[in-house]
């Protein structure tokens, strides 16, 4: 029986898996999936539910429920012996285990890239997954609650000082939705205003969005600092030291929030197992989605570059997009070649980009058609509500949206759950005396 183990659970794991479930016959094919996580996350609604707008469990695919015919193991692929075809998984709960393959598919996706300035690991926070996005929409809500019973000034201006660092999608998205967020939990707390707060958003480039048209990323500008956002560009962040926010323009502030949207990198375990990588670190594959001189290794998404003909840098960018194409025609493909079929290239054509801006606003660009405002807003909504995984997280995201418009935005702080301990070690301490 041929083993095809899949390294991810995101766009290309998932998705290659439930197609290879289509394709190959389960009694000559066992599929196993490693992830990290029981679940796939469906990352373009993160700052929803970072806002609030969405609950986190809509946004999550339980895998066991849309594999059937896969044996899921949670855990971390931490090296891959491409020469003996075994991989070693640490699993969640500590112990390890060896897995042999056939047949490797690489889906590991991408890290924050992150830079070497002083205190960035140390107060700084990503916005890649769940934990960090609900971590976010507890900080934002505590520091107004803290900044509201705080009366001397300077802490106070740390305390309601907010600092993204990268305007590409992720960073103008994360701000436009918890800045959001924000406006409407002051509104309730009689002691603060809005103009108290500073938000700020940093980016090295000359522009916001510079995957976007000029004029759009322009319009999206300007729809931010009408909400009294601060856009630096041309500005890089050179360090963080007691509470201090230092950038490369000469000014420096308090600040007790920084997230941290300034681009990707491709999973080191590619390079930590010797695969074939570029200078980006990512997997080199042909066309067909294969991994150069090795056999029986495949991979896509953020971790390889995926060549690609309409591309402007020659390889597929890392979109939801573009990933889930590759899925179709890297399942496609190890279909084909465990059954002596033919393997087809992989190319795909940009359809366009969208962004929100919350607030109701969005800019995007669809077939080349340039959009903003509440269309595009709305156009962004659609897609990614259609592309949602499944008709039950579709239907509760969509639920979830109906509820929002019809009641007030649910404002309460849960950073709580961070420290589950506390109440009963809290009360062993009362019993003891």
């Amino acid at each position: 029986m041929a083993r095809i183990l899949i390294v991810g659970g995101g766009y290309i794991g998932m998705y290659a898996a439930r197609r290879l479930e289509r394709r190959l016959d389960a009694s000559t094919h066992q599929l196993i999936l490693v992830n990290p996580e029981n679940f796939m996350l469906y990352q373009p609604f993160l700052p929803e539910v970072a806002s609030g707008l969405i609950d986190p469990r809509a946004v999550v695919v339980p895998l066991r429920r849309v594999l059937r015919r896969t044996e899921l193991v949670v855990g971390e692929v931490e090296s891959i012996d491409v020469g003996a075809k075994r991989t070693s998984v640490r699993l969640a709960g500590g112990g390890r285990r060896d897995l042999e393959y056939d047949v490797v598919i690489l889906g590991a996706g991408s890290w924050s890239r992150t830079l070497k300035i002083p205190g960035l690991a140390e107060h700084g926070v990503g916005f890649k997954d769940l934990a960090e996005a609900i971590w976010l929409r507890n900080r934002v809500l505590s520091q107004l609650d803290r900044a509201a019973e705080v009366a001397d000034v300077v802490a106070r201006d740390a305390a309601l000082t907010f600092v993204f660092v990268g305007a590409g999608f992720a960073g103008v998205e994360a701000l436009g939705e918890l800045e959001d967020l924000a406006r409407t939990a002051t509104a309730t707390i009689p002691t603060l205003e809005r103009s108290d707060q500073r938000w700020v958003m940093v980016e090295a480039a000359p522009r916001i969005l510079p995957e976007l048209a000029p004029d759009l990323a322009a319009y999206a500008a300007e729809r931010l600092r009408e909400r009294d956002i601060e856009i630096r560009t041309e500005t890089r962040l050179e360090r963080i030291a007691d509470g201090v926010v230092h950038l490369s323009d000469g000014e420096s502030f308090p600040a007790e929030t920084l997230v941290w949207t300034a681009g990707v990198r491709a999973s080191p375990l590619a390079t930590d197992s010797a695969f074939p990588v570029d200078g980006r670190g990512r997997v080199r594959v042909d066309r067909a989605l294969r991994v150069e001189g090795i056999e029986g290794a495949w991979a896509a998404g953020d971790v390889a570059a995926v060549p690609d003909a309409h591309a402007g840098q020659g390889t597929s960018p890392p979109t939801a997009q573009h990933a889930l194409r590759q899925a179709k025609v890297l399942a496609d493909n190890v279909a084909a070649s465990l059954q002596g079929g033919r393997l087809r290239p992989f190319s795909y054509r940009n359809k366009g980009m969208l962004c929100s801006l919350g607030h109701y606003r969005g800019v995007a660009d669809p077939l080349g058609i340039r959009v903003r405002g509440f269309p595009a807003w709305f156009l962004h909504r659609t897609y990614h509500l259609l592309y949602m995984p499944t008709f039950s997280r579709k239907a509760r995201i969509a639920l979830d949206w109906t509820v929002a418009l019809l009641f007030p935005r649910d404002l309460a702080q849960l950073g709580s759950l961070e420290h589950p301990h506390d109440a009963f070690r809290r009360a062993a301490g009362e019993s003891d005396r």
